[in-house]
């Protein structure tokens, strides 16, 4: 195909399934945008270049394939890199396209210039910078490779201006499809052994590159060796909450029996999860480099295996190869840990059950948790970005199936409403409902206007409390009483979900959730609900 190195990506995109891209619009790739015109891609602007990254992660996470974005130079890189951290963090298949100066002026300090092997090296899987129109389209399925080969993660790609103007000839090249990492028959006999042998085992689920189906496969087999199963921080969509084998999640905040419950095992079974800082409690659940318990560690980068632990059976599988094989193991007649999945998923629901309060005002958000359970979907997509709020959710919310959480790992603020905008567009049919505090929204507000611009009806619960809650349990507990820099003045939220033709309310009183949350609901649109709660209650288990 011979055309101008912008149609020639675009193409490259088409062939690789892409149809949506999220971008803030940019002088530096306007030969791509033009492209587009012509394109069924659907296009969504988004209003700062870090919401249009995030919505992109967010995508990657719901497809299995690279989430995509379109960033300007300089400026638009740096502010897209937030999105790339959390890719990098997550493991999510993504790749971002960001503008370049042309070839001739590199070097001289040009308008926005920036060496993004130096910003983006340390967080993406790879950087590249396409030097003619000709490699486009090459250049595009090695991306595609990259970013979903292995552990997942992010890609960029920067568009000198002379090679998306330039007039190029390439060969448009055929879908990538994620390559498949089959555990070995050893490795699964080896397994087998030591499952029959254990007397106290745990499952934990993390990571990514899971499907519907995938997950099935490691129901089955939870149920039929009846193995207690916990799931990674952030990743309790994983396994349904209220399977009876569910046991809780391996986060910030675990509940205490949970975690006596994997100090005590005798084999771990960590499929997709790495066990970093948050899962493992801060590298204490597991002992360093040799766990006390048999740790038996599948994941689909073979370098990670044995990095950080020495696991005692190594298996290197994508998770749906190994979900495969593994619900083809017969259990023995009988196990010897009958009954521990039943007990963990009773002490999961006692800890996981919200306790309303009595008060009337503010907002009581074990009310509020209890009240979602009790109305909405069980396919309801949540998301949310960083904070304290957050706990509510991770405790008390009910995850049914993959697309039922959307969260950073990597602990990014921000992140819940470009979330909420992708999982909205990419299912509406879904109920989708982000939680954010009121920190946390301020980060991508602004994100708002594009929902509203897309009729994307998500629900977003603000969590207002006039504080960066998280600093101010962390400024309490070392030192107290004197706070400093985490107070904040905030604006009237739900009067800037109406300025945007959103809905917006806002809630003081526990009474008045649910009739305001069934009008977010009904309007068929973005809204808002501005929920007053109490500054004092820091966390779900403290009070100051």
């Amino acid at each position: 195909m011979r055309a101008a190195g912008g149609v020639l990506l675009v193409r490259a995109l088409e062939a690789q399934g892409v149809s949506r891209i999220f971008c803030v619009p940019g002088e530096s790739y306007l030969p791509v945008l033009d492209a587009l015109h012509d394109s069924a891609i659907d296009l969504v602007v988004c209003r700062q270049e870090g919401g249009a990254a995030m919505m992109a992660e967010a995508d990657g996470k719901l497809t299995g394939r690279p989430g995509i974005s379109f960033v300007t130079r300089g400026p638009g890189a740096t502010n897209a890199a937030s999105g790339i951290h959390v890719a990098a963090h997550d493991l999510t298949p993504m790749i971002l396209f960001v503008g370049q100066v042309p070839h001739a002026f590199r070097g001289r300090g040009a308008f926005q210039e920036l060496d993004y092997d130096r910003l983006f090296g340390g967080m993406a899987k790879a950087v590249f910078e396409a030097e003619t129109p000709d490699e486009l389209p090459a250049l595009v399925e090695d991306a595609f490779r990259i970013a979903m080969e292995g552990a997942p993660g992010p890609v960029v790609i920067a568009l000198p201006e002379d090679t998306l103007s330039g007039i190029g000839s390439a060969e448009i090249l055929p879908r990538h499809e994620a390559e498949v990492l089959p555990p070995s028959q050893e490795k699964m006999e080896d397994l087998w052994s030591r499952l029959s042998q254990a007397r106290a085992p745990m499952m934990v689920l993390g990571g990514s590159r899971w499907t519907d189906g995938a997950l099935a496969d490691i129901r089955h087999f939870a149920e039929s060796w009846h193995l207690p199963v916990a799931c990674s921080f952030r990743r309790q969509m994983l396994f349904p909450s209220l399977h009876p084998n569910h046991a809780g999640d391996v986060g910030i905040g675990i509940a205490p029996k949970l975690r006596a419950r994997l100090e005590a095992a005798d084999l771990i079974l960590a499929v997709g999860a790495r066990f970093g800082e948050m899962p493992s409690q801060c590298y204490e659940l597991l002992a360093i480099p040799k766990p006390k318990q048999q740790l038996v560690h599948v994941l689909p980068e073979a370098r990670e295996l044995g990095r950080l632990y020495h696991p005692a059976l190594a298996i290197h599988a994508d998770p749906v190869s190994f979900a495969r094989r593994a619900v083809q193991l017969a259990p023995p007649a009988t196990v010897l840990w009958s009954g521990a999945a039943e007990a963990a998923h009773r002490d999961y629901l006692e800890w996981s059950t919200p306790v309303p309060s009595a008060e009337a005002e503010p907002v009581d958000l074990d009310a509020v948790m209890a009240h979602l359970a009790a109305t909405l979907p069980a396919t309801t997509t949540y998301t949310n970005g960083a904070g304290n709020y957050g706990g509510w959710l991770h405790r008390h919310g009910r995850f049914a199936d993959r697309l039922s959480q959307l969260a950073p790992t990597s602990g990014s603020m921000g992140y819940g409403l470009p979330a909420a905008v992708a999982a909205k567009l990419r299912h509406p049919e879904r109920t989708v409902v982000c939680f954010a505090g009121d920190g946390c929204f301020q980060m991508t507000s602004q994100e708002f206007a594009t929902a509203a611009e897309e009729e994307a009806a998500l629900v977003v619960l603000l969590v207002d409390n006039s504080q960066y809650g998280t600093i101010r349990m962390h400024q309490e507990m070392r030192y107290p009483g004197r706070i400093s820099g985490t107070q904040i003045r905030n604006p009237d939220f739900a009067a800037l979900a109406r300025s945007h033709g959103g809905f917006g309310a806002t809630v003081t009183r526990t009474a008045d959730f649910a009739p305001a949350l069934a009008e977010a609901l009904a309007f068929g649109g973005p809204a808002l609900l501005h929920l007053r709660t109490d500054p004092r209650r820091i966390s779900t288990t403290k009070r100051i």
